[in-house]
Parts: C-alpha cells; structure tokens; sequence
C-alpha cells in the first residue's frame, strides 16, 4: 500500500493534490465529470466581502503554453457563497480551502472573519496579491512590511489554518515568505500568476480589455518551481506549490523542490478529468519508483 497522505497545519489531505483558485468555481460543474472526494482538495475561486462583477471582455487570453487572465475576482460574495454552495461543498468529501481577496486590511479581516465561520471551510488561503487602494493601489504581497501587516491583522481573525498565496512579481520571494511566516501563516502556497500581456498586431490593440493580465500554465513552471525551492529553503511552515502543473512528473518535481502539496490550476481548462487523472497517475509513479511514503520526496532535491 502506498501512504499518500499529507498533514498541513493539523489538516489531513488524503492526497497532495489540490485544484488552484480561480480554475475550477466551487466545484459543481467538475462533479459532473468525477467524483470530487479523489482529491486532496479544493480551493474555491476567489471570494470577496461584497460581490464583484470582475474586469470587463475579452478577459481571457489563450498563450503559447498558457492563457493570460484579466477576470477580476468576479464572484458572488461570502454570504452567497454560503447560502448556496455550503452544503454541496460540505458533502464533497474532501478538504475545502476558501480563498481570500480584498483592497484594505478592514476588509480582508472582515471577510476572513465571516468565512471563519462556515462549517464548509477547512482552511483560508489569503490572496495578498489585490492592490492596496489606501496605498496607491500597490499590491499587499510585493512588499515585506505591508506583506506581514496585512497577515499579521489577519490572523487575529482566522479560525482556521491560514495559507498565504505569494505573488511571483517581487524581487525576492524568499524575503516576502519569510515575513508572512512571521506574522503568523500557518502555510504558504506559490506563485499566484506572472504578469503578462497580448496584442492583436493586426489592430494594434491589446487583447485583453483590462490590458494586461495574469500569466498561468505550463509556461510558468520552471519560475514557480524555483521560487517554490527558495520559499522552502527560507521558512519552517508547509510549502504549497502551483504554477503549471499538468502531469505526475510535475507534481514529483514540485514535491522534491519542497511543496508539501500542490495545486492544479489551468490543466483543468483543457482536461476536465485531470485532477482524477493525476491522482491515478500519480499512484502508479510512485509504485513504479518503490517509494511506500509520498513524504519521502518533500524536499528531498540533491545539489
């Protein structure tokens, strides 16, 4: 028997893989393909204290090796999200990560406040990649001192285990994870997306209405996996990586540059069945490789 289970800041995950904010809602239109207990969990698209409507069309980008975003945190607000998606996601068997997103420190610990206390949340990852607007609009998350105040008032309010969501926009990553650990994450999962852009050369005009957007897929891997090594080298707490991942080689990869779980986020546009998919595979890599604990591998990269 091969043990795939992983604990997270006391949360047991029946396996290490997760499905990334923003990639699959909450759930509902995937549990038509597969049954959704498979996986290790779910990390629901990003919830906001009101309703937002997102960025306007086109706000999506297909890329070579990847899709560029703009949707703009579009969702219902927490107290849709609870009145209506509680009890599917508390009957989905497996662990469900709320991902947080606000513009001021009142509003995140608002809203970490109110998700604290749903019965349908495991955990909160917080997105500290929104922009400040009490501070020119620069994003909590490139900036150690406004990184670790915005997690630091946070936590005071979180009921349950806090995973902090890393930009990959900053010039040292290393030095952002370490101040969110100080603060108080109990986790720390990356890269959020790159920046990026596309234009129509035939128009001269970009593709994306909001401009620019945000790079994901496997065109991202080798920086979220470098970045995922250097976060795992610098903190204590548990890594979560993401950034391209599409197959159980890359989930292998990231575990032995030190991610303790990992999230699967674009894959789940051109393969609906992948988080099935990997899990399977995954198992079968493991066996193939005579490797009884998938703990093993977390952090075991030789240099």
């Amino acid at each position: 028997m091969i043990d795939t289970k992983i604990n997270i800041a006391g949360v047991d995950f029946k396996n290490p893989i997760i499905t990334a904010s923003g990639t699959f809602g909450f759930g509902r239109e995937y549990s038509r393909f597969y049954d959704l207990s498979i996986l290790g969990g779910i990390c629901t698209k990003g919830l906001t204290l009101e309703p937002r409507e997102g960025n306007p069309s086109p706000r999506v980008a297909e890329t070579p090796s990847g899709i560029l975003n703009s949707v703009g945190l579009q969702n219902p607000g927490i107290d849709a999200f609870i009145e209506n998606e509680r009890d599917f996601l508390k009957s989905a068997g497996t662990v469900i990560i709320a991902n947080i997103a606000g513009n001021t420190i009142e509003n995140y610990c608002a809203a970490v406040e109110k998700i604290s206390n749903t019965d349908c949340v495991d955990m909160i990852e917080l997105n500290i990649s929104c922009p400040n607007v009490k501070e020119g609009g620069i994003a909590f998350g490139v900036d150690c001192a406004s990184a670790e105040k915005v997690v630091s008032n946070v936590k005071k309010f979180a009921k349950k285990p806090l995973i902090v969501k890393l930009s990959p926009n900053v010039s040292s990553i290393s030095s952002i994870a370490k101040a969110v650990e100080a603060a108080g994450a109990d986790a720390i999962s990356l890269i959020n997306t790159l920046g990026g852009m596309a234009i129509d050369y035939k128009t001269r005009r970009p593709i994306l209405a909001n401009v620019y957007g945000g790079l994901s897929g496997p065109a991202v891997k080798p920086v979220a996996l470098k970045m995922t090594h250097e976060v795992f080298k610098a903190v204590k707490v548990p890594v979560i990586g993401m950034g391209g991942i599409s197959t159980a080689e890359d989930i292998l990869e990231f575990l032995i540059a030190g991610a303790s779980v990992i999230q699967i986020g674009t894959v789940n546009f051109f393969d609906p069945n992948a988080g099935k998919n990997l899990v399977g595979d995954l198992t079968r890599f493991l066996s193939e490789l005579k490797i009884n604990d998938i703990n093993e591998l977390i952090g075991s990269l030789v240099v």
